[in-house]
């Protein structure tokens, strides 16, 4: 992000810095169009898709019920397994246990393969800090640590930029000009990370999930680096959010299947490791020392919350934001946290006990409901985002101008004789602005709307007006009608006309 951006304080203000991003937008269509596609076509090929995404939710309901119970059997069995299990609280804590153990094995370098959770707890810089190199070794997480930015998407950290862009990135790591081709630039990352793979102190990973009955953590990817992390260097960091646990190996089934699928388009990820423990005596590559840390940060005030307890249900594929059109528009910087897009929006305040700073988040969302369609765990993403609306009014942090616009409005459309009037005036004073049917003044309410695109106006005659002539059309026709079909307009005519259309069913 520029410097502009970053300075920026407000999801909108953010957003119109990518709203005016040519290059931004075009990569961001292009690609969430492609992963939107692959997974339409993986569910509809897997079939009984929605049986699955109800297996997969529950699994998740159930776990998360019971997460303490799972928790300690997680860490029981790590143990055994020859395992460190340390449990942070909150991110400084988390933070602090990781450089205590890179300055215990005197480190000079960490690679780390993909993780959402480093990046929440910003635990690159704090690596800097004390003298250890991080690397990051996912292809998409080098591209953005070269460019000094942050994931811009869940699964894919560089979607906001193009591959010119990208040549760009490591020509200047390179000292020399790479051509924006695919294979050139890969084998050029592919050449710089081995040489940091064989001098790693610690490797470092995030984790997909953890096997509570074995104390095993499973890793997906598609590169291969999150192998070559756990197996070259001595020692292992996993970073492990409280959530991702689940009870079995059996009900792995049911997530690998869903995760891939629905994060991109694919029946399987490449890669799909188990690890349990570090190095035993006859195995001939793996860590001697193995640690994990499992973090809180503000996770657990979301249990027993009757609202945002199915927040932790998430198993980080992406989805929702392949769907959302408003993140498909700014892409993630615009959302301001760590994570982006719906999921983002909620839970970037859970973890902040929704605090006022990130009060606007929720509503960089069109609540069209697409997020909780295209989520493979059927979280409701889009009521929780009704509620931090609601909270932050009751809160009292509401904006004044918008609670005097709705009670106008409620005036307004809940007095029949009050719309009329309303819409009379509308059509008269309309006159001023309307150009070929059309209102494109940026003015008031209509100056973020008409920026965009532009607002229709109010037509000669509306619906209600129509209604008369359009209910002697149907008397006219209804006499050509089947007999039964007839029987039961007419039924419903009669019940509109003594007010009880609303609520009448054929």
């Amino acid at each position: 992000m520029s410097t502009a951006e970053t300075k920026a304080q407000t999801v909108k203000e953010r957003a119109g810095y990518a709203l005016n991003n040519e290059f931004l937008r075009n990569a961001v269509k292009f690609t969430t169009e492609r992963l939107r596609l692959g997974k339409k076509l993986a569910s509809e090929e897997h079939g009984n898709w929605d049986a699955w995404r109800e297996r997969g939710r529950q699994i998740r309901l159930h776990t998360i019920a019971h997460l303490d119970y799972y928790l300690n059997e997680f860490a029981e069995q790590a143990r055994a397994n020859g395992a460190h299990v340390h449990f942070a609280e909150t991110a400084e804590e988390a933070v602090a246990i990781s450089l205590q153990i890179a300055e215990h094995k005197s480190a000079k370098s960490v690679v780390k393969s993909k993780s959402m959770v480093s990046e929440e707890l910003h635990l690159n810089k704090a690596l800097d800090s004390i003298g250890v190199e991080a690397v990051e070794t996912d292809l998409g997480e080098y591209i953005i640590q070269l460019a000094d930015e942050t994931p811009s998407h869940i699964i894919i950290p560089a979607i906001h930029k193009n591959r010119y862009q990208i040549a760009e990135l490591l020509s200047a790591e390179a000292g020399e000009a790479l051509p924006p081709d695919t294979a050139i630039m890969a084998g050029f990352v592919r050449m710089k990370l081995r040489e940091k793979f064989l001098e790693a102190d610690i490797g470092m990973t995030g984790c997909n999930f953890a096997i509570a009955e074995t104390g095993s953590m499973v890793l997906f990817e598609n590169e291969g680096n999150a192998r070559m992390v756990t197996t070259v260097p001595k020692t292992q960091i996993t970073l492990m959010g409280m959530e991702r646990i689940i009870p079995s190996w059996s009900d792995l089934e049911v997530m690998a299947t869903l995760l891939p699928r629905s994060a991109t388009g694919q029946k399987l990820t490449v890669y799909m490791s188990g690890i349990s423990g570090p190095k035993r005596e006859l195995d001939a590559d793996g860590p001697d020392e193995m640690h994990i840390i499992i973090i809180d940060n503000g996770r657990s005030l979301q249990l027993g919350d009757p609202e945002f307890q199915e927040l932790l249900n998430c198993i980080r594929c992406g989805a929702c934001l392949n769907a959302c059109p408003v993140y498909r528009h700014i892409g993630g910087h615009a959302y301001g946290g760590t994570y982006s897009g719906p999921i983002g929006a909620v839970l970037t305040p859970a973890l902040n006990k929704n605090v006022a700073e990130w009060d606007d988040i929720a509503n960089a969302s069109s609540l069209c409901g697409a997020c909780y369609e295209a989520c493979p765990v059927k979280i409701p993403l889009h009521d929780m985002l009704v509620s931090l609306r609601r909270r932050k009014i009751e809160a009292g942090r509401g904006d004044k101008l918008e609670a005097m616009g709705m009670k106008g409005f409620s005036a307004v459309m809940g007095n029949a004789k009050r719309y009329r009037s309303a819409v009379s005036l509308g059509k008269w004073g309309q006159k001023l602005v309307v150009r070929g049917g059309e209102i494109r003044t940026r003015i008031g309410p209509l100056k973020g709307w008409n920026s965009y695109r532009v607002t229709p106006s109010l037509p000669k005659q509306s619906f209600r007006d129509r209604w008369p002539e359009m209910e002697q059309e149907i008397r006219r026709i209804s006499g050509t009608m089947d007999p039964v079909i007839a029987d039961r307009l007419s039924e419903r005519l009669r019940q509109q006309k003594s007010g009880k259309g609303e609520n009448a069913h054929d």
